[in-house]
C-alpha cells in the first residue's frame, strides 16, 4: 500500500512539540505558556503517537497518526488519513450522546493530529477488569452511548442527505476497513502470518477451531453483513481499552476505525471484551473462587448494558424516529401504534443476533490473532492463561454459530457460567 505523505508531515517528540505546537491558543489557552510544559509520550496502543502536555493551567493529550502500523513498524503502512475519521466520528459522538467522548479542541489534517481534553483520573477500563475493580455507573453510562450513537447515526434519525453524505465520507476509510475485515473475520480461522497465540498449551485447540467448517462458515456471513449492511455510523474498534472510567464517569475514545456498518457491531465488540475479562479472572485470583464475586459483577454489567441499550433505543424509537425508515405516516399516524412496536422488536432482535455473532469472533480473534486484551495477557504462566483462552474460545464459537439461539441475556449468561465450571486445564 502506497501511503500519501503530506508536505510538512513530521512525527512529534516530546523535546520537539512545545516548539511546534507553543503558538497554537487550543494549547496556551489551557496550559499557559510553553516553557512551563510537561511532555510525556504514553502511546501504548497499536498504532499511533499519544503525548500528555500538562502545563499550569492543566493538561492536554495530543494525539498523532503515523504513516505505519505503530505495533509492526514500517513494513505495514497505513494512510494518515484515519486521524480525519477519528476527528469527525468524535465530534459526531459528542453530539449524539454529550459528555461521553473527550472533547476536541484542535485537529489538524496535514499534520494527523489531534488535541482532545486530558481525561484524569480516568483508567483505561481494561486496567480494571484485569484488577478487579468495580465501576457502578459504567453499563449505564456505555448502554445510553451505544444507543444514542447507532440510533442517531443512521436513516431512523438522520436527514436522508446528510446520511448519505456522511456514508460517502466514512466509506473513504478504506486501510481500517481491511484491518477489521481481515484481522477479525478471516486471519483467526487459518494460520494467517501474524496470528501468535499461547503455544503449545492452546496449539490443539487452533488446529480443531481451523478445522471447524460450521465456525468458518458463519464467520464470513458476520463479515459479509459488516461489509455490505451500512445501517449506522460505527465506533469501529470499541472494545474495553477504548474506554477510560473513574467511579463517576465513562469516557470512549479511538475511534479511528469509524466507518458505516451493522447496528449490532459495536454491541457485540463491547460485551465480548466484557465476556473475555469473565473468564480471565481465573487467573488472576489468589485462590480459586477468590474472584467469584467480580465475575458475577462482570455479568451483571453485561446483563446491564443490554438493557439500557434496549430501553434508550425504545424511547428514541418513540420519540426521535425522523429518518426515512419505519415512518411514523405508516404506524402512528394511522393509529397503528401495535405495527411500530412490532417492527422495533423485530429489530432488536435482530441486532441482539448479530452482536452475539461479532462478539464470537471478537473472542477468536483477541486470542489467535495479532492484538490481544490486557485482561488475559496479564496472566504471566501460560498454563495458568490457557484454561482461560480455551472457555473464550469456547464461548465464542457457540457465539458465532449459535447466535440464532439465544433468546436474551439470561440465555448467554448461563452459557458463560456452565463453560467457567468446565474443567479446560
Amino acid at each position: 500500500m502506497a501511503v500519501t505523505i503530506p508536505d510538512g508531515y513530521e512525527p512529534l517528540t516530546p523535546e520537539a512539540l512545545p516548539n511546534r505546537l507553543g503558538a497554537l491558543p487550543a494549547l496556551t489557552g489551557r496550559l499557559g505558556e510553553p516553557g512551563g510544559w510537561r511532555v510525556r509520550e504514553v502511546g501504548d496502543g497499536n498504532l499511533n503517537l499519544v503525548f500528555i502536555v500538562e502545563g499550569a493551567g492543566g493538561g492536554l493529550v495530543v494525539k498523532q497518526a503515523l504513516p505505519h502500523v505503530r505495533l509492526v513498524g514500517d513494513s505495514w503502512p497505513l494512510p494518515l488519513e484515519r486521524a480525519w475519521f477519528e476527528y469527525n466520528a468524535l465530534i459526531r459522538h459528542a453530539r449524539r450522546d454529550p459528555g461521553r467522548v473527550p472533547e476536541v479542541l484542535y485537529f489538524h489534517r496535514d499534520q494527523a493530529l489531534i488535541v482532545m481534553d486530558f481525561l484524569t483520573p480516568h483508567v483505561i477500563l481494561r486496567k480494571s477488569l484485569a484488577g478487579g475493580v468495580e465501576h457502578p455507573k459504567l453499563a449505564g453510562h456505555l448502554g445510553l452511548f451505544l444507543a444514542r450513537s447507532l440510533f442517531r447515526g443512521s436513516d431512523l434519525s438522520m436527514p436522508t442527505a446528510e446520511r448519505k453524505a456522511d456514508l460517502a465520507l466514512f466509506a473513504a476509510n478504506v486501510a481500517l476497513c481491511d484491518i477489521t475485515e481481515n484481522l477479525i473475520f478471516s486471519d483467526p480461522y487459518f494460520d494467517a502470518p501474524m496470528n501468535r497465540h499461547t503455544s503449545p498449551q492452546l496449539d490443539a485447540h487452533v488446529a480443531k477451531l481451523h478445522a471447524d467448517r460450521d465456525l468458518k462458515v458463519a464467520a464470513q456471513h458476520l463479515k459479509a453483513a459488516f461489509a455490505s449492511n451500512a445501517q449506522t455510523l460505527l465506533h469501529g474498534d470499541l472494545h474495553t481499552g477504548s474506554v477510560m472510567v473513574t467511579e463517576d464517569d465513562t469516557r470512549v475514545i479511538d475511534p479511528e476505525f469509524a466507518v458505516y456498518g451493522p447496528f449490532g457491531f459495536d454491541v457485540g465488540m463491547l460485551l465480548a471484551n466484557f465476556w473475555m475479562a469473565y473468564f480471565a479472572q481465573s487467573g488472576h485470583e489468589d485462590r480459586p473462587g477468590g474472584r467469584d464475586g467480580y465475575r458475577a459483577w462482570i455479568l451483571d454489567t453485561v446483563d446491564a448494558i443490554w438493557a439500557v441499550f434496549r430501553g434508550e433505543f425504545t424511547r428514541l424509537w418513540r420519540s426521535e424516529r425522523t429518518g426515512i425508515l419505519y415512518q411514523a405516516s405508516l404506524y402512528e399516524d394511522q393509529g397503528d401504534a401495535l405495527a411500530s412496536e412490532q417492527a422495533l422488536a423485530e429489530l432488536l432482535h435482530a441486532i441482539w443476533e448479530d452482536a452475539l455473532g461479532f462478539a464470537g469472533v471478537e473472542m477468536h480473534r483477541r486470542i489467535l490473532g495479532l492484538a490481544h486484551t490486557l485482561e488475559l495477557e496479564s496472566i504471566e504462566d501460560p498454563d495458568r492463561r490457557a484454561p482461560c483462552e480455551r472457555r473464550a474460545l469456547a464461548m465464542g464459537r457457540q457465539l458465532a454459530v449459535g447466535r440464532r439461539h439465544f433468546a436474551g441475556p439470561a440465555d448467554v449468561r448461563a452459557l458463560a457460567e456452565r463453560i467457567q465450571e468446565e474443567d479446560l486445564s
